[in-house]
């Protein structure tokens, strides 16, 4: 079989359903084997396959990894959880050819392509603009492959019909774009569903249609400024009428703030002018209602299918993003710099008007270790049902733990829902774990429980080279004046250690920045994932809009009882 090389269009492929919701892709899988491909919505219309395995549809996001452009490798890999693939179909053969598991923890075996009925649906949330005309490739209905894989070879050619007499292009992409990609061509569908175009006479975009759009765009749209690639809305813009030549990138027009070199500068001493919040200003959200009460559940059937689309290596990603700028390791903007009078906040944590910085962080560990431990009391389904939530806690904790991606205040986050009192009395649930997924339960008694009591004894690792954002909660509870417990000669020792790993955090925070920023390079985060994973959203997902601005210690103690209830409902005291 023929190697595929970068940028093999994928859209041509039978299995491919192009954009396709998840009740309508697990109607199609009716056995187990069965897979098809689609355009996840929540995920900006990155690919995820979906596949029935015993009974249950599963669905697992192929993470894109984008690499710098050089001559002879491709712009981008694709990967499920190891190994890297340059192209779409080249994972899908190599799973399915070799009915490799689509993921250790599930052993879930894509075996029968389902293949789609008709030409690909279109969105108005995917339609970008070519560089240029591109050759359009009639669809055909295709019948059920069979089982053998050797039945799946006539299933990745592409088709070799010629496109018919003034055949239409308007092609969109399957995946987000960056500047280096190579542009992914959609096949054509009829004239009469595009629903969006461009005006000849002014050459910009408008929400409505004309009445008789051009046959092929030759009209390039820029990366819209300061956002990650993503295709979820057209902003009216001035186009770029000269587009590069067929088969070359296009550089983007500005590089995300977390990919952004830090501006040299002689530093020297400044006097501080004001304690700095690194908090992200209150927006409209796309997930919740101007004025929303706690716990909705839309919302949180919402927020289970959009975790569920992204595997533990995407989402620690975001979580990495989301904790570096709430932590002031990047993205901290040289007014900032000025006004905390050092360059970190790693380095403003253990100054004494870091005092707002240091609660603020206090506040996301305890608000993320509760909304972990939501996840697990709040499935009233069957035990299978907790289970698995608690194995995606696990898995989670583990794509974050030092050599990983290595966010430390995400791991000690994770880990404090695991080991919340609520969550730690479910014994069903845990001997549940245990019987049906012993490798995550393995994992976590014997790697992530020693590994946090470590960490939080100002003992674990810390080297920047294999972690990207230190544990930096032992140090700002010491400093707000909490005390250590237990015997006093082993809260001295504990103390001596915090304060040391505080001072050799200050110091290194150059090098947890470029660590940060390495793990995240070519990173292309999905908002709806983003927004969920930030402080302000959390607040207002578990108290309402109302009573997000109580104090936290009044929020911390409501929701404390609010678990409790759930938990005694779930598995009662004998």
């Amino acid at each position: 079989m023929q190697v595929p090389q970068d940028g093999e269009d994928f859209v041509g492929q039978p299995w491919y359903h192009g954009p396709l919701s998840r009740q309508k892709a697990e109607d199609l899988l009716q056995q187990d084997g069965d897979f098809l491909v689609r355009a996840s919505k929540s995920r900006g219309g990155h690919p995820v396959i979906s596949c029935r395995w015993r009974g249950s549809a599963l669905h697992f996001e192929v993470l894109r990894v984008a690499l710098r452009p050089r001559p002879g490798r491709p712009t981008a890999l694709f990967q499920l959880e190891d190994e890297r693939f340059p192209s779409l179909p080249a994972l899908v053969r190599s799973y399915v050819i070799g009915q490799r598991p689509l993921s250790q923890a599930t052993g879930a075996v894509a075996s029968r392509p389902v293949p789609r009925q008709g030409p690909i649906r279109r969105s108005f949330s995917e339609d970008i603009l070519p560089d240029g005309p591109a050759r359009t490739e009639p669809l055909r209905d295709r019948k059920r492959s069979d089982s053998q894989p050797a039945g799946l070879e006539h299933l990745w050619r592409p088709p070799e019909d010629p496109p018919g007499p003034g055949a239409s292009t308007v092609p969109a992409s399957g995946l987000p774009r960056t500047g280096s990609d190579p542009v992914i061509l959609k096949t054509p569908v009829p004239l009469g569903s595009v629903a969006d175009s461009l005006r000849a006479s002014d050459g910009q975009l408008h929400a409505k249609a004309p009445t008789k759009p051009p046959r092929t765009p030759s009209l390039l749209l820029p990366d819209a400024s300061g956002r990650p690639p993503t295709y979820c809305e057209l902003v009216p813009r001035v186009l770029r009428v000269q587009g590069p030549p067929p088969g070359h990138s296009c550089p983007e027009s500005e590089v995300p703030w977390w990919e952004a070199e830090e501006e040299k500068e002689d530093r020297c001493f400044a006097r501080p002018q004001a304690e700095v919040s690194f908090c992200l200003p209150d927006t409209p959200s796309c997930l919740l209602g101007s004025q929303n009460r706690p716990l909705e559940p839309e919302v949180l059937h919402t927020l289970r299918g959009l975790f569920l689309e992204h595997h533990p290596g995407s989402t620690a990603l975001h979580l990495l993003l989301i904790d570096c700028q709430a932590t002031g390791v990047l993205g901290v903007t040289k007014a900032q710099r000025g006004a905390m009078g050092v360059a970190s906040g790693l380095e403003l944590l253990t100054l004494p008007h870091g005092h707002l910085l240091r609660l603020e962080l206090l506040e996301r560990l305890e608000t993320l270790a509760l909304a972990g431990a939501l996840a697990v009391l709040g499935c009233a389904g069957p035990l299978e049902e907790r289970a698995g939530a608690l194995r995606g806690l696990v898995e989670l904790a583990v794509a974050l733990r030092p050599g990983a991606v290595g966010d430390l205040p995400g791991l000690a986050a994770v880990m404090g829902a695991l080991l919340m009192p609520q969550v730690s009395r479910l014994e069903r649930t845990w001997r549940h774990l245990r019987r049906s997924h012993t490798e995550a339960a393995l994992a976590f008694e014997q790697e992530l429980k020693p590994l946090m009591r470590s960490l939080n004894e100002g003992a674990g690792p810390s080297d920047p080279g294999e972690v990207a954002l230190p544990h930096v909660a032992p140090a700002a509870r010491l400093l707000e004046g909490e005390e250590l417990p237990g015997p006093l000669d082993e809260s001295c020792e504990r103390l001596l250690r915090t304060l040391h790993q505080a001072r050799q955090t200050a110091r290194d925070a150059p090098r947890f920045r470029e660590a940060a920023a390495r793990r995240l390079r070519g990173f292309r985060p999905n908002p709806e994932l983003t927004e969920a994973l930030t402080t302000g959203f959390l607040r207002r997902l578990l108290w309402g809009s109302r009573g997000a601005g109580a104090p936290w210690a009044t929020r911390l103690e409501k929701f404390q009882r609010v678990l409790s209830v759930l938990s005694q409902r779930l598995e009662p005291d004998p």
